[in-house]
């Protein structure tokens, strides 16, 4: 149940993301003399400031927030598998290089580092935060990963693999690596995640491209307007609710990951079959009280 409404949700924002700029086919840049307008027939969300629909803004905002969250998890995913894999396969001083690099990313406070390498970035796009922010979220799969295959190598299908002749990069990625994909996909969602929020937090700070319109550009054009403030509700509420709901549906997809790799964290419901005995103390009870 947990992962059908995590997929529902993610369903919904990637649908809004690839085909909702089709279907609106307005700039969420555009300006109008209806400025700080509520909700109504004609702006379903209200505005902005400068008369900007904010609908539009959610809407085409989508593709930038999920663009940078997918992108940068792809990238950190990769880093991880190359990492941890290796690393847990080879052992020794190999395995111990890639360890104190990964220690070291590990203990490193990631937002303030995130906040640094942004403000060096000669261009704030897409996917210079994207490389930004991956740079920084690599380091706790990599650790996941390199556990797991300290002990998926030392299992009988791997050792056979190697008795084989099988090359050792091979015995990784085709032996190995299909076994640690739950995690993998574990690891993958848990950076979407914290790349969206990055992103957003990035963005309110000012330190992204501002230019473009995304759900953390919305909250800091909101804040810097004094939304909160001139109680307008409907100008910082969509776009957080909107991360809110993204970040839902990835935790939900990821505990329904968890619980189909490991059987003992699924819920088992057990009907309680009704004896005699209980049926007669029930009587009792009943009887009792009247």
């Amino acid at each position: 149940m947990k992962i059908k409404i995590g997929i529902g949700i993610l369903v919904f924002f990637a649908l809004m993301a690839l085909a909702g700029p089709l279907l609106i086919g307005a700039d969420p840049a555009a300006t109008s003399e209806d400025g700080l307008q509520g909700p109504s027939a004609a702006h379903w969300l209200g505005t902005t400031q400068t008369g900007q629909d904010i609908l539009t803004q959610i809407v085409y905002g989508s593709r930038v927030s999920l663009g940078v969250g997918v992108l940068s998890a792809v990238i950190a995913t990769v880093f991880a598998v190359a990492v941890g894999l290796v690393g847990g396969y080879f052992g020794g001083a190999v395995d111990e290089v890639l360890s104190v690099l990964t220690n070291i990313f590990l203990v490193l406070p990631a937002l303030p580092l995130i906040i640094v390498l942004a403000g060096y970035l000669p261009q704030r796009g897409v996917a210079s935060v994207a490389v930004v922010i991956a740079v920084t979220g690599w380091a706790w799969g990599a650790r996941v990963l390199r556990a797991q295959t300290l002990s998926v190598r030392r299992r009988d299908f791997v050792q056979a693999a190697r008795a084989s002749g099988e090359g050792a990069f091979r015995v990784i990625f085709f032996e190995i690596l299909p076994v640690l994909l739950p995690v993998i996909a574990t690891s993958f969602l848990a950076t979407v995640v914290a790349a969206i929020l990055a992103e957003a937090g990035l963005s309110f700070l000012g330190l992204a491209d501002l230019s473009t319109v995304s759900w953390g550009s919305m909250l800091y054009f909101a804040q810097n307007g004094q939304a909160l403030l001139i109680g307008a509700w409907w100008w910082f509420i969509p776009p957080g609710l909107c991360i809110a709901l993204i970040g839902t549906g990835l935790a939900l997809v990821n505990f329904g990951i968890d619980e189909i790799a490991n059987p003992r964290l699924r819920t088992v419901k057990v009907k309680a079959k009704a004896t005699p005995e209980a049926a007669s103390k029930v009587t009792a009870k009943a009887k009792a009280r009247t």
